[in-house]
């Protein structure tokens, strides 16, 4: 995305190749097809070569794509993100050769530039360029309870995906076990140094306490450091004024089962 390349970006509303995707279930890595159709409007992947259908459509609307070797433990691991049912699916994906992935990666934020300007027409490229794909904010181990706060403290992969604070059994699951929507201070929420006093069952002493409008969050860290950073991402996150689409993000999380 460098003056003069305008007609790079307007050529690349196809692609479709072979990319090693790691399994849901089985966690083997095994050669997909990938087609990317801007006039679709979707990046899908095929189980067969031959098949009709799809396994998958995600929208470009709500498709995400950061680099991620040392989790995928491939130098040219991408991790692919969509929302299913309002839910965040990862993909897992790598290719043998570095700049193919870096084309696939360009061609999902051109397709997104694209979805953008028509979705934003006021907007500038200046703009709309980061909204192309986001790095997370975060991303490690915590330690977390339930809603009751009865049942111990289990250990948990962290993601923090701008609003959306996500929790998984192992960094590479395809869905989160769970979600929590980190809204904004002028909504009531507030993140704390600290467990309450009551609390029992943590392994690790460093503790954080997320108060929602609903219910408080309780994690803990096992070092100073990771608490600190931690801390210092929600705050970030929760000193942003919230969007007016986010408002219906956290309306579909207070209604979630």
């Amino acid at each position: 995305f460098i003056p003069g390349s305008q007609q790079l970006l307007s050529a690349a509303g196809y692609r479709e190749g072979f990319l090693w995707k790691r399994g849901r279930d089985n966690g083997q890595f095994l050669s997909r097809k990938f087609v990317l159709s801007e006039r679709e409007g979707a990046l899908k992947y095929f189980n067969k070569n031959d098949a009709k259908e799809p396994k998958a459509i995600m929208k470009i609307e709500h498709l995400n794509a950061t680099f991620q070797p040392a989790k995928i433990g491939n130098p040219h691991g991408l991790q692919i993100t969509y929302l299913k049912d309002n839910s965040t699916r990862n993909i897992f994906v790598y290719h043998e050769d570095g700049k193919e992935i870096v084309d696939w990666f360009n061609a999902i934020r051109a397709a997104r530039f694209h979805y953008l300007q028509v979705a934003f027409p006021g907007a500038s490229d200046v703009d709309l360029v980061p909204k192309l794909s986001r790095n997370y904010l975060k991303e490690g181990y915590m330690e977390k309870t339930g809603p009751k706060q009865t049942e111990g403290f289990k250990k948990r992969w962290f993601t923090m995906d701008d609003r959306r604070l996500m929790y998984f059994k192992d960094p590479l699951d395809a869905f989160a076990r769970g979600e929590v929507f980190i809204g904004s201070k002028e909504n009531s929420y507030k993140v704390l140094e600290g467990l309450p006093p009551s609390t029992q069952g943590n392994h690790w002493q460093h503790g954080i306490t997320i108060v929602t409008p609903d219910r408080k969050f309780l994690f803990a860290c096992e070092t100073e450091d990771d608490q600190l950073e931690w801390i210092t991402t929600f705050q970030k996150v929760i000193s942003r004024p919230m969007l007016p689409q986010e408002y219906a993000v956290e309306a579909h999380f207070k209604h979630k089962p």
